[in-house]
């Protein structure tokens, strides 16, 4: 279609009635800020008019309905902005810490309640196994009987919170609460409470062994003599929140001070 008859048949003018001549007329579009077309029209007809026309109406190409042209508009822009927080959410969870991670190095709460003299269980800190042993009074004697055969009993070269910096290496001497990683390789010993096994020899007084490579711990996480460990278990920080439950990952308000 001849862009006259366009805008003409837009403005309801018969295309037939425009004259073709030299000087046909003049159409353009215009739109405003809310884009509305205007079909202004200069044409110029024959004799049956004698004379020129000038119409200026709003106008619509046949077919299109503005408001849904508008709503379509609106809803890509808000599809757009939705797809474009999709994208973004992946990126900005990389950079937060999961709930894993935030869990692994938070303090650990322990209930003691049901622990029972000489049972050992075990929980998790920071990735690493934490033991929690009841030693009973007669373990806790045995431990004054192996100062000669240990690599350093007064734990002066190890790590432990000062106040498990002691002959029992615990703030309570009954409850002793060790990571349970050899300090040679990081293997985990297996827990060896019998007294004398064939395996262990008959000075073995219970404790703790690593298999892998032979290192020997007593009921306090102290290192022998001649074992390829070179310190004693370490001892992580924790404090009591009462006498049946404790928080592992946090020192006492003595040792913060």
């Amino acid at each position: 279609m001849p862009f006259y008859e366009y805008y003409a048949s837009s403005c309801k003018i018969d295309p037939a009635q425009i004259t073709h001549s030299e000087s046909p007329g003049l159409a353009k579009t215009k739109y405003n800020d809310k884009k509305t077309s205007y079909c202004y029209l200069f044409l110029q007809y024959g004799d049956t008019y004698g004379a020129s026309l000038m119409t200026n109406e709003s106008i619509t190409p046949e077919g299109v309905d503005e408001s849904k042209r508008q709503f379509l508009t609106s809803a890509l822009t808000v599809v757009g902005a939705i797809g474009a927080g999709y994208l973004a959410v992946p990126f900005l969870a990389q950079m937060q810490p999961s709930v894993k991670a935030e869990a692994a190095g938070a303090p650990v709460e322990v209930d003691i309640s049901k622990l029972e003299p000489g049972q050992l269980i075990r929980v998790e800190w920071r990735g690493k196994p934490v033991w929690i042993l009841y030693r009973t009074q007669k373990a806790l004697e045995t431990l004054k009987e192996l100062e000669n055969v240990l690599s350093d009993p007064l734990s002066r070269v190890s790590q432990q919170p000062a106040s498990s910096q002691n002959l029992y290496r615990s703030i309570k001497p009954e409850i002793f609460v060790a990571i349970g990683l050899c300090t040679h390789l990081g293997c985990s010993p297996t827990f060896r409470p019998e007294i004398a096994p064939p395996d262990l020899g008959a000075d073995w007084k219970g404790g703790f062994f690593c298999p892998c490579h032979g290192s020997r711990f007593d009921l306090a996480g102290r290192v022998y003599r001649g074992v390829p460990a070179p310190t004693n278990l370490d001892i992580p920080p924790y404090r009591y929140l009462s006498d049946t439950r404790l928080i592992i990952g946090e020192e006492t308000k003595e040792n913060k001070a």
